[in-house]
């Protein structure tokens, strides 16, 4: 088989049929994946490309182009700027293992070149940790090549040369071959450079796996100084608009504290209007009287004496403040204290001969609060206290 392929090969080669590179046999695990490059000439930047599954060309059927939409199994993305176009494959398995990487030419042949996928349900022979790798400008890379097959050890760059001894330039950068773990070489890429970027493979014996390397520039120090000071500016924005909101907030605390202040005072208001009447009823009930004697006229007789007794009286009425059993009094009794200033006559008369006199007396009563009225047949008596001076 292997034998066919190179003759096949040189009979394409033989008849101009050759502007496609890509990798021939690449070792892939029973339902992994599998990334292709394809790389063509310049002429070809505008053509559609595509995938063509099949061991025998004329025969194969179409898997993906870049004029349709990808599968989920099949799937084809075109970098013209690179004039590379690349192929993935994925859930790989034994059926048919035989592609083709083609671009299509109207009116004439398609220009295209065949590769071959080694399914095995093991570890495969020829493997890498990722296909993609990236790398800032000045630095470097290292890509662990595993293999489980004999033959020649390279690092190449598709389209380009290759590294084979321990050490040897390669895409404007250095690579270096090391090989001192076994079934394990590594390669490694220092100085980097943005035309480094591309497609790679490692090669070992018959087999190849390829390598995409991504070259980005470093973030330079203005750079990162600008995305601080724009942190800073944000922080800065970020606390002016606090500062908008801070007096706002707290005036309307201040309203929600004078309101609720308010509205106790009105509560409180409401319930000792709202009093029940046994509340009131423990309040005490106060009469103030004023009791004026005055001067009897000067039309009564004349034997009455010049000079008339005055009486003030100062009446305050309480209401008991202890319930007292008796037998002929009701339960609530009315007490009455009265202070009397009694002043002496200058002369003393007899009774008998005071009798016509008629003494004037103005009461003027306020009763501060009266709770109960109670009719006189409920035996409340009044009592009334006397103090002569």
């Amino acid at each position: 088989m292997a034998v066919y392929l190179r003759v096949l090969l040189i009979l394409t080669g033989l008849t101009g049929i050759h502007s496609i590179t890509t990798v021939s046999d690449v070792s892939v695990k029973t339902g992994g994946s599998i990334s292709i490059p394809c790389l063509y000439d310049s002429q070809y930047r505008n053509h559609v490309k595509y995938l063509c599954e099949g061991y025998y060309f004329a025969y194969c059927t179409y898997a993906a182009k870049t004029n349709q939409q990808n599968s989920r199994k099949f799937s084809i993305s075109d970098d013209k700027n690179q004039r590379i176009f690349t192929v993935t494959i994925n859930d790989v398995s034994g059926a048919n293992t035989y592609y083709w990487c083609v671009v299509e030419i109207n009116n004439g042949g398609d220009v295209r070149q065949y590769f071959h996928l080694s399914v095995t349900g093991d570890r495969p022979s020829l493997s890498v940790d990722n296909q993609k790798v990236t790398g800032l400008i000045g630095g470097d890379i290292t890509i662990n090549c595993y293999y489980r097959n004999s033959g020649e050890m390279k690092w190449c760059k598709l389209g380009s040369s290759c590294v084979t001894s321990s050490s040897g330039s390669i895409g404007g950068t250095t690579g270096t071959i090391n090989a001192s773990v076994p079934n394990v070489f590594t390669v490694t890429m220092s100085g980097l450079k943005l035309e480094s970027s591309g497609w790679y493979y490692c090669v070992k014996g018959d087999l190849q796996m390829p390598v995409h390397v991504t070259v980005l520039e470093r973030p330079s120090t203005t750079t990162a100084e600008s995305n601080h000071v724009t942190v800073l500016e944000q922080k800065g924005s970020v606390s002016v608009d606090l500062k908008k909101y801070v007096i706002p907030l707290s005036l309307l605390i201040f309203i929600v504290m004078v309101a609720l202040f308010i509205l106790f005072m009105l509560r409180r208001h409401k319930q000792k209007k709202t009093e029940t009447p046994a509340t009131r009823a423990a309040e005490e009930e106060i009469t103030y009287s004023h009791v004026k004697h005055i001067k009897k006229p000067t039309n009564q007789r004349s034997d009455v004496a010049n000079d008339v007794d005055v009486t003030y009286s100062s009446v305050v009425h309480t209401r008991k403040q202890h319930e007292q059993k008796r037998s002929d009094v009701a339960n609530d009794v009315d007490v009455t204290y009265s202070s009397v200033v009694h002043t002496r006559k200058q002369h003393e008369q007899k009774r008998s001969d005071v009798a016509n006199d008629v003494d004037v007396t103005y009461s003027s009563v306020v009763p501060k609060r009266k709770q109960h009225e109670q009719r006189v047949e409920e035996n409340n008596d009044n009592v009334t206290y006397s103090t002569l001076a």
